[in-house]
């Protein structure tokens, strides 16, 4: 029987796909790639690197493209359908995955290959290999057979509770709603969050507002609502989601959350490793799970001292004792008496179009590309833009879909992810295209989406990612872009890029007032970056909590005690937070990143990167931050090479040195406190 083949080829043709005839087509892909490696295996010539290694890379290529879009539209759409296509999928994907990591002839022909590779190989090769054989270890393929097939059956298992964990955070997140009827209530809302939230109730047949959920109003909410029972309630429903303690119970992640650790724990075992947290490092920067606990225990002594001044500083400003519903509101406050600028304020200069102008022209400024944009182009939504992405000489080098507005069954958050990873192998250039997703709130009915300075932020971050994914040189898909790279040096180019978001030249050339087109004016631009530590301690220590939560929940779960997420979440808060959290607190509930995303035993990831970012910008602070020179050394050594280099020797290539400390907590304020 024969099915509609996988879109391999082009764009996605998204009005044509259809969730009902993805397992078949993929089942039969897969079953294609199993006699193609069989063939290749049976001929000795495919232990050389130019017979073997481009045809593997081909037949990956090729799966990726056919399941990006079954995966992505599970992430962006919510429906049913798409959901129960890629519950299908999954298991029959990771089991094809581990199935070639396991193949001992597979791993013989690149061990072969490792020991016959010219002297004079390029780096892409030398890398492509090690990665290749590191990871055909840490998939267990000197296991004994039955040891393989209990790895090969925990990844699958494992694979499936992710995803349920995340789809149950989306639909206990969806099911969620409050309706206020009086204007006292939703005082202090945006007009922005006012107008969606009436058009919702006005749907629903009711008065007044429907609050969903979604980010966009939830912080809203938190920030600017002088109500504080709302604030309270939403609070409640945040920290709840997907828990026992929620509204919800059939989305409860409890017994997820012990399953995905005991799952991983039992895979990382398998292979050799004490615990999740070592086996995790060995994609990494990172060389030890000591180093790492150091690492985030040492940034948080440097930056304990500085968030408590701010905590206090918020507190006399409280008429009571604040509870976790008040910080943001207060601090938001208190920002406003420092520095007479509120996100509102700000929001009336940074419609969603404009924001984009000044992010494109910047990174033709710094790159030499150009960002257009393309008309009908299929997508999943009628919200969606396509760009194609040119360089210096206007010769086309990738393109990207642009999903930025929040709607129900979206998942919350932003990223960007891979629609088709850059090749050219066998005379063939295939150029990489990306997913750019964001959570703004909608356009109103003008069609104006006005975003807060910390929304623009994020787009810079995900956009310093997909210049990542664009701009990379290397021919082979398994180590180019963001393939390859260690992932506590992934978000090094995104949290780079969120740098220039607080630079005067491009706030200047990324605003215009939505009703006057007026930039950003000066003075408001000068209260702006003098309000930029403002809460950075605080800041830094969330993430930090959140880190050592992550890393020490991996590094020392023990299978006869169980996750005990609560608890060791409690003592981390108690080593490192200075603000509390009520006792229904559910943070690891609705925590995708590391629970049902990449970030697992790795969410320290976003520190770690950080300090080689702030390191990074400080070059072009001291040279220009348009400085060509500077931006071809780091296009080149950094955005350039994917997994072809070792990280730190391309970052020392770039910087003259390796990365310190001190950028990060002189950028964040801290350094005195230091």
């Amino acid at each position: 029987m024969s099915h509609p083949k996988p879109d391999t080829f082009t764009l996605p043709r998204f009005n044509e796909i259809q969730a009902e005839q993805t397992v078949p087509a993929l089942q039969e892909l897969i079953a294609q790639h199993r006699r193609k490696l069989a063939a290749l295996l049976e001929d000795g010539a495919a232990r050389d690197f130019d017979a073997l290694v481009p045809a593997l890379e081909e037949m990956n290529h090729e799966l990726s493209r056919a399941w990006s879009p079954v995966s992505h539209l599970h992430g962006v759409l919510g429906s049913p359908e798409w959901r129960e296509a890629y519950n299908e999928c999954l298991p029959k994907l990771t089991e094809h995955s581990t199935e070639i990591s396991q193949n001992v002839r597979l791993y013989e022909a690149f061990l072969n290959i490792s020991e016959h590779l010219p002297a004079d190989s390029p780096d892409a090769a030398r890398a492509l290999v090690h990665q290749a054989l590191r990871d055909f270890r840490l998939a267990g393929v000197s296991l004994e057979d039955d040891l393989k097939k209990t790895f090969s059956d925990t990844r699958r298992q494992l694979a499936q509770v992710q995803s349920k964990f995340d789809q149950n955070v989306r639909d206990a997140t969806d099911a969620w709603h409050h309706t206020a009827t009086s204007q006292d209530e939703v005082s202090g809302l945006s007009p922005a969050t006012l107008e969606r939230a009436a058009a919702l109730a006005r749907e629903h047949g009711c008065d007044g507002w429907r609050l969903t959920l979604d980010f966009p109003t939830y912080h809203d909410v938190m920030i600017h609502a002088d109500d504080r029972n709302l604030r309270e309630r939403f609070y409640r429903a945040w920290a709840t989601r997907a828990s026992d303690v929620g509204d919800t119970p059939q989305y409860d992640n409890s017994e997820y959350i012990e399953k995905i650790l005991e799952l991983r724990h039992r895979a990382a075992t398998l292979i050799g490793y004490e615990n999740f947290a070592e086996y995790s490092l060995a994609t990494k920067m990172a060389v030890s799970t000591a180093e790492v606990i150091e690492f985030l225990q040492e940034l948080a002594e440097k930056t304990r001292d500085a968030a408590q001044r701010e905590f206090d500083a918020i507190q006399k400003i409280a008429p009571f004792p604040m509870q976790a519903w008040d910080y943001g509101y207060f601090q938001e406050k208190l920002k406003q008496e420092k520095y007479s600028i509120s996100d509102d304020e700000l929001r009336q200069y940074f419609p969603v179009r404009k924001v984009l102008d000044g992010l494109f022209e910047l990174a033709g400024k710094l790159y030499g590309v150009s960002v257009n944009l393309i008309q009908e182009v299929q997508s999943w939504h009628d919200s969606v833009l396509f760009y194609e992405v040119r360089d210096e000489t206007g010769e086309a080098i990738g393109g990207f879909y642009a999903d930025l507005y929040a709607r129900p069954g979206k998942r919350n958050g932003a990223w960007i992810d891979e629609c088709v990873v850059r090749k050219s192998l066998n005379g063939e250039t295939v150029l990489p295209v990306g997913y750019l997703v964001c959570n703004f709130i909608p356009p109103d009915a003008n069609g104006q989406s006005l975003l807060t300075h910390q929304d623009v932020v994020t787009l810079f971050h995900e956009f310093g990612h997909m210049l990542h994914h664009l701009l990379t040189r290397i021919d082979y898909p398994s180590i180019a872009g963001i393939n390859g790279v260690p992932w506590d040096a992934v978000e090094l180019p995104s949290q780079f890029m969120e740098n220039f978001a607080w630079c005067e030249d491009v706030l200047t050339r990324a605003s215009g007032h939505h009703e006057t087109g007026e930039p950003l004016p000066e003075s408001m631009f000068r209260r702006l970056t003098e309000s930029r530590k403002f809460g950075a301690g605080l800041a830094m220590l969330r993430q930090i909590e959140f880190a050592l939560f992550d890393f020490r929940t991996h590094a020392e779960y023990d299978p006869a005690h169980g996750g005990r997420v609560l608890e060791i979440l409690d003592e981390v808060r108690r080593d490192v937070a200075v603000t509390d959290h009520p006792s229904y607190n559910r943070l690891p509930h609705s925590f995708g990143h590391v629970f049902a995303g990449g970030y697992a035993a790795g969410y320290y990831s976003y520190k770690w990167a950080e300090v080689l970012a702030a390191d990074a910008f400080s070059a072009f602070e001291e040279s220009g931050i348009f400085d060509q020179q500077t931006a071809t050394r780091f296009r080149s050594s950094i955005l350039e090479i994917g997994g072809s280099r070792d990280i730190m020797d391309a970052y020392v290539d770039f910087r003259g040195r390796k990365p310190t400390l001190e950028a990060l907590l002189r950028q964040s304020g801290i350094w005195k406190a230091a």
